[in-house]
């Protein structure tokens, strides 16, 4: 499709502001409570994703609206610089003529990206739900296809038990472990995750300046993200945590680098996160895996209790670029 479908009658659309970002989290906690069952989208993540100075607003964002109310919200944004394209549609259940435009637009503006981009194809990403309000049959029969599956674990904590003296994570041979404070130290934190993330799918190099502003360095507690240092490797490793989520802690990123692997830097970093926010009186801590990861991750997890909260698939479209 090259020129998005007419506007289904008594809806009116319009790009994103950052004015709108309480009315867009809004949107998002309803439909993901009925996906998985709680509200878990901040404010502070949908103003981030509307402050990224990556986005263009004006081209890449859509609010569908029916009498006034927000029914469908659709961004996408471009990492690659060639032909991949991520994207996010979210729209209210029962509304497929809003769904179908959405995407209508989304597809026709990824394919021009693509195109800016100098690419033959765009190759489109989107990820939901495994069991999404959108309409899986009809993405189907748009040409979207699965590749991949990603699981959000969590492991609850315990103040009595991941803090007891016999439960703290005692450090491998050899291994200390810093907090980012300094500017030097959040350097090599962005160094060390483009390298030990750098085989896995989806993943689109980044500079540094591009990761702060990924990460809302703004607003970063650079004291939840540390270094492990290996005597003979140097600084091996990297955790990145959270602490801003309502409902539990948060792993954003845990990466070991190939040749410090296997030694058991995976299993103290996540020990030891999970011994630092049961101490600052969490009950809960979560992260996101891709079930394929080659590295293990998965069953790293699963060993030390983390159990599937809930699933997301990955959505890929493939369009030709016409000029």
């Amino acid at each position: 499709m090259t020129t998005p479908a007419t506007l289904p009658p008594g809806l009116t659309v319009r790009p994103a502001t950052f004015d709108d970002a309480a009315a867009v989290c809004a949107l998002l906690n309803e439909i993901v409570l009925l996906e998985i069952g709680r509200a878990d989208t901040e404010l502070t993540e949908t103003q981030a994703d509307l402050k990224h100075p990556e986005v263009d607003l004006e081209h890449d964002s859509w609010l569908l609206f029916d009498d006034g109310r927000l029914i469908a919200y659709g961004m996408l944004w471009d990492e690659s610089g060639g032909e991949r394209i991520d994207t996010e549609c979210y729209t209210l259940p029962d509304r497929p003529q809003a769904a179908q435009y959405l995407f209508d637009l989304v597809e026709t503006r990824a394919t021009e990206r693509a195109a800016a981009n100098g690419a033959d194809r765009a190759v489109v990403h989107l990820h939901l739900n495994i069991a999404p309000t959108v309409d899986l049959r009809a993405l189907r029969g748009r040409g979207w296809t699965t590749v991949r599956r990603y699981n959000s674990m969590a492991r609850p904590l315990s103040a009595d038990a991941d803090t007891d003296a016999d439960q703290v994570p005692v450090p491998p041979p050899g291994v200390t472990l810093r907090p980012c404070l300094a500017e030097p130290d959040r350097r090599r934190a962005h160094g060390l995750l483009q390298e030990t993330f750098a085989d896995h799918f989806d993943f689109q190099p980044r500079t540094y300046e591009q990761w702060l502003d990924d990460i809302d360095a703004e607003r970063t507690d650079w004291s939840l993200m540390w270094i492990a240092h290996v005597d003979g490797l140097g600084d091996a490793a990297v955790l990145h945590t959270h602490n801003d989520r309502t409902s539990m802690a948060w792993i954003s990123s845990l990466g070991v680098l190939r040749q410090a692997r296997g030694q058991g830097l995976g299993s103290y970093l996540l020990r030891h996160a999970f011994g630092h926010y049961a101490a600052l009186g969490r009950d809960r801590i979560g992260l996101g895996v891709d079930t394929d990861n080659s590295s293990g991750a998965l069953a790293l997890y699963e060993r030390h209790g983390m159990t599937l909260d809930f699933a997301l698939q990955a959505w890929e479209l493939i369009r030709p670029v016409r000029r």
